[in-house]
C-alpha cells in the first residue's frame, strides 16, 4: 500500500510517498481503507519532532480519518469489515490503509460522508470538550474565539452559537472574517488592524466570559488581560509559534481561570466520555445543527502541500487528503 512517509525529521516539503506493508490489527484494534484523512497543526509539528508524541521513524502523519473496516483484531466487539467509521490515531491516517484502537473509532451515520467524517473528531471533538467540558459554558455567556477561520476556530463558532452563545470571532483579515460570519459569529473582531483590546471592549464592555485560545504568542496576553469576571481562558494550542508566559496577577484580579485543554489525553484517560461526545456531535451534524467545512482535498502525494498550508495559516475550515487518489 502507499503511505506519505516522514523518514526523517522536517519539514512538509520532506514528506515523500513510498510503498509499505498493509499493517495487522492487533488485540483491541481495527484496520481501515482510508478514504478520508484530516489536516491539523498537530501534523505539522510530529513531522518535526516538536509534538507530545513520537512515533518511530519512519512514519506518516495524519491523526484523524475516516473510511470502511477492512480487518477487525482479537477482542473487538461492536464493530466489524465493512462498517463506515471515522477514527483517530496520533499518526498514519495519511496512507491508504491505518490500525486504529477500536474504542477511538465510531461508527458513521449512512447521512454523513467520508469528507466531513474526516473532519469532525480532532477539531470538533476538542472544541466541544473545551466549551461544555473544561470551559463549562452556559447559554447566554460570551466566548471570544481566536484564530477563528481555521479549523478548530470555526468549529467552536458553530459550537457555541449551538450552545447558545453570543460569539466574537477574532481573526487577522477581513476574508478570514466573512467566513466566520457565514458559521455564524455575532461580531467581527480584526486584529491585524488598530487597538486589538480596544476595539474587544467596544463590542463587550464587561469582557468576554470565555476566550478560546488555539494561537498563543501575544495575542494570549492581550485576550487575557480583556476577560470578564470569573472568566475561563482555553489554553488550546500554540499556532503563533511561542508559548506566552502569562503574569499570574492577571487572573487574580479578575477571578478568572486558565484551563488547559489536551484532548488526545482526554480521548484515552476519559475514553467513554469521549465516545459520548463523538454521538452528539454525529447526531449535531444530522440535525443540521453544526456542518463541518471542508475548504480543500489534496491527493496523497500532496499531503506535505496541506500541511504547509495549515502551518503558514493560510487555511480556512479544514483541509483533507484523499489517500485513494
Amino acid at each position: 500500500m502507499r503511505a506519505l512517509l516522514c523518514k526523517e525529521h522536517g519539514l512538509p516539503e520532506t514528506l515523500v510517498v513510498a510503498e509499505v506493508a498493509v499493517p495487522e490489527p492487533g488485540p483491541d484494534q481495527v484496520r481501515i481503507t482510508v478514504h478520508a484523512a484530516g489536516v491539523n497543526f498537530p501534523d505539522f509539528l510530529i513531522i518535526q519532532d516538536k509534538y507530545q508524541f513520537k512515533p518511530d521513524l519512519p512514519f506518516a502523519p495524519g491523526g484523524e480519518l475516516a473510511g470502511v473496516i477492512s480487518a477487525v483484531g482479537d477482542g473487538v466487539t461492536g464493530l466489524a469489515v465493512g462498517d463506515r467509521v471515522m477514527a483517530s490515531t496520533i499518526s498514519g491516517a495519511f496512507a491508504e490503509e491505518v490500525v486504529a484502537d477500536a474504542n477511538k473509532t465510531q461508527k458513521i451515520r449512512d447521512e454523513i460522508d467520508f469528507k466531513t467524517a474526516s473532519a469532525v473528531n480532532i477539531v470538533y471533538g476538542t472544541s466541544y470538550h473545551a466549551l461544555f467540558d473544561r470551559g463549562a459554558m452556559l447559554a447566554g455567556e460570551t466566548v471570544l474565539v481566536l484564530g477563528a477561520a481555521g479549523g478548530v476556530g470555526l468549529a467552536t463558532v458553530e459550537l457555541a452559537k449551538a450552545g447558545g452563545a453570543t460569539v466574537i470571532a477574532a481573526a487577522s483579515s477581513d476574508a478570514k472574517l466573512a467566513v466566520c460570519k457565514d458559521r455564524g459569529a455575532d461580531h467581527l473582531l480584526n486584529y491585524g488592524e488598530g487597538d486589538f483590546r480596544a476595539k474587544l471592549k467596544e463590542i463587550c464592555p464587561d469582557g468576554p466570559d470565555i476566550i478560546y485560545d488555539p494561537v498563543g504568542g501575544e495575542m494570549t496576553e492581550q485576550a487575557f488581560r480583556s476577560i470578564g469576571w470569573r472568566g475561563r481562558h482555553l489554553v488550546i494550542g500554540f499556532a503563533a509559534g511561542d508559548i506566552p508566559k502569562i503574569p499570574l496577577n492577571l487572573a487574580l484580579l479578575k477571578q478568572a481561570s486558565l484551563v488547559g485543554v489536551f484532548w488526545g489525553a482526554y480521548t484515552r484517560k476519559e475514553p467513554d466520555a469521549y465516545q459520548n461526545d463523538m454521538n452528539t456531535l454525529m447526531n449535531w451534524i444530522v440535525e443540521g445543527r453544526i456542518t463541518p467545512m471542508v475548504s480543500g482535498t489534496y491527493p496523497l502525494a500532496e499531503g506535505g502541500k496541506a500541511i504547509r498550508h495549515i502551518a503558514d495559516r493560510k487555511a480556512i475550515g479544514k483541509l483533507v487528503v484523499e489517500p485513494q487518489t
